[in-house]
């Protein structure tokens, strides 16, 4: 496996290096500085003297271009603009976007809470109503420079990645590329069957862990994720258990998302196909980020005999489900 001996360019993201950039805005820290968690960027909440802790956020350098940050920022800003319960960036010497050093950051109002419940009924249909709302705006809109969740962004481009940076144990290579190599056959299957679905621009990555609640309901946080893709990309993250489980709870955010946007039920047949490239992408994502020393430490089973076996077990278990019938739904 090729590894980069080069520093990372975030050990240089010291914490004098995260006060002086909010110094640069004019926003004096009283010097509380707190890791958040988060492994594609760096985040912080930071004390501000005389008022509420903010956070900031500095990007993983040449992940996005700042023209595709920017996008993101607009979209934030436009649900925002609508009363729909995003955290978008604020906007401080006359933008959301500003550069310290190496690195391009933002900062954001600190917003708590709690995981949602995602069993209960009640709690997915109002889930189920904002994104609907998220997406009645997405849909007024194309991303230019984010690009977008397709099969080969998220299935044939990771898969090649991997196979090139030597990352499958040798005796594992062959079996793996069969799996993920049909796979993706049935994925085309699945893209087929639902025909020609629309796009939009999407969160991208909308679970639970990117919803925070309060007792005023949900709020979304965290587009970096977010690019052109079909709906039920917003939507499946949502559902969990057996398939009895997840046909209730789709129809309960159903029930909430069709009260602002319309859903095409052509696009149950992506479930288990967005699932699958997810999976890919996955590895991928962990692979490409592996010279960044975050990575080892946070994912220490990465790249283990065990971790490539339990790969392929699972991509056989997708192959099977993308064979499957979709969920059913009438709405």
């Amino acid at each position: 496996m090729h590894m980069d001996s080069t520093p990372h360019p975030f050990s240089t993201l010291m914490p004098e290096l995260v006060l002086d950039a909010l110094d640069s805005l004019g926003l004096r820290s009283d010097g509380r500085l707190l890791a958040l968690n988060s492994y594609e960027n760096r985040v912080y909440q930071a004390g501000i003297e005389d008022a509420a802790p903010l956070v900031v956020k500095f990007y993983r350098p040449h992940r996005w271009s700042t023209e595709a940050i920017l996008e993101e920022h607009a979209f934030t800003q436009e649900l925002a603009e609508r009363e729909i319960p995003v955290v978008a960036p604020l906007v401080l010497d006359g933008r959301t976007l500003h550069r310290h050093g190496a690195f391009e950051f933002a900062v954001f109002p600190r917003r708590g809470g709690r995981a949602p419940e995602l069993q209960d009924a009640d709690t997915l249909a109002w889930l189920g109503r904002f994104i609907g709302r998220i997406h009645a705006v997405g849909r007024t809109a194309a991303y230019v420079h984010r690009g977008a969740l397709d099969q080969r962004s998220f299935g044939s481009e990771p898969r090649d990645y991997l196979w090139q940076h030597d990352f499958i144990p040798a005796d594992l290579r062959e079996a793996w590329r069969s799996v993920v190599d049909l796979a993706l056959e049935r994925v085309e299957h699945c893209f087929a069957r639902a025909g020609s679905v629309s796009t939009l621009r999407l969160h991208g990555d909308c679970h639970a862990g990117n919803v925070l609640w309060t007792d005023a309901g949900p709020h979304f946080v965290d587009f970096d994720d977010s690019r052109m893709g079909p709906a039920i990309q917003d939507l499946w993250m949502l559902l969990s258990g057996e398939r009895a489980d997840m046909t209730r709870q789709l129809a309960d955010v159903l029930d909430g998302y069709q009260d602002f946007a319309e859903f095409d039920a052509r696009e149950l047949h992506l479930i288990e196909a967005l699932r699958t490239l997810r999976l890919i992408h996955y590895s991928a994502w962990i692979a490409r980020r592996w010279d960044d020393p975050a990575f080892p430490a946070a994912f220490p089973w990465f790249n283990t005999q065990r971790y490539w076996q339990d790969r392929i077990l699972e991509l056989r278990e997708q192959i099977a489900l993308m064979d499957e019938a979709p969920l059913a739904w009438f709405g």
